[in-house]
């Protein structure tokens, strides 16, 4: 079988767009909701926007959407399928639009769990922090790590589906294992297609971030959470709907959260970049800061 470092979705954002319909643009309707029901502004910075439908939507309210991914295949297929928005090539764990810029940063589909290591979600939530306007809103939809580490081990069975796009039928197994010791969902997928081109088989992994420990993380970066709960949202079952209220429990497979930038000093110091490594500048540390303490088929 022939082995991938990327993403079959990714390089054909045709076949993701076939595979994940999303003609309801429930997950831009569910973004687009709280960024009202919070009063955020009209700038928006969507990170991980793959194919661009989300961001086309929020552009489509009336948002001044900035929208960005690491892959320039799926931006390419976004500019193309879904204008309005500016689409930027940037890496979640290490970006800089400039300071006080956006009102409001979008982190849809898991995102922001691409950041496999502190460091990584360190760099994402600082540099968040100086995009943001005062007061400006984190608005993020994951998996939630409570659900997965906090259960036996997913099925060993690989998980198989299969899809028809343009007469060719792809059959993917996947199976997924949690490497409790790195936090990480890892999955192992298989591609078959029907018109005679090469398996493929691809690896990938999510973070798996306690509740807690997400809240930890926010507060150290000067962020107030204002919502942190597993549903509805536009993962869930059942979806969430226009006026549904956010809940209070954060037990399901899936987490949803809004944090506003507080007034108050990141406890952080500053993340800067050696090559593509995040190192920590002691000269450069904010003095006088107060010490404060499912299925695999899915984004």
């Amino acid at each position: 079988m022939k082995r991938r470092t990327g993403n079959l979705l990714t390089d054909r954002p045709d076949l993701y767009e076939a595979r994940f319909p999303d003609p309801e643009r429930l997950a831009g309707r569910w973004a687009e909701n709280l960024l009202g029901r919070y009063g955020a502004g009209p700038a928006v910075l969507d990170l991980g926007c793959g194919t661009g439908r989300d961001a086309a939507f929020l552009h489509g309210a009336g948002r001044r959407v900035t929208a960005a991914d690491l892959s320039g295949t799926m931006l390419a297929h976004a500019r193309t399928h879904h204008p309005g928005p500016v689409y930027v090539q940037a890496d979640l764990s290490r970006f800089d639009f400039g300071q006080d810029v956006h009102d409001a940063v979008v982190c849809l589909d898991s995102s922001l769990l691409y950041c496999h290591t502190n460091e990584q979600l360190d760099g994402f939530l600082t540099s968040c922090r100086r995009t943001l306007v005062p007061g400006g809103l984190l608005v993020a939809e994951m998996r939630n790590g409570a659900y997965f580490l906090g259960r036996d081990e997913p099925p060993t069975a690989p998980a198989v589906t299969r899809f028809t796009w343009q007469g060719t039928t792809y059959r993917s197994t996947t199976a997924l294992h949690v490497d409790r010791a790195a936090q990480l969902l890892r999955r192992t997928r298989g591609w078959t297609a029907d018109d005679g081109s090469p398996p493929v088989e691809e690896h990938s992994a999510w973070r798996l971030l306690m509740p807690q420990e997400l809240r930890h993380f926010l507060t150290v970066h000067g962020f107030d959470v204002l919502a942190l709960y597993d549903g509805p949202g536009p993962r869930t079952e059942p979806v969430w709907q226009p006026g549904a209220e956010p809940g209070t429990a954060a037990d399901g497979d899936r987490l949803h959260l809004v944090a506003r930038k507080s007034a108050r000093r990141s406890v952080t110091q500053p993340v800067e970049w050696s090559g593509d490594r995040p190192v920590t500048n002691p000269a450069v540390a904010s003095a006088g800061d107060p010490a404060h303490p499912a299925t695999g088929d899915q984004p």
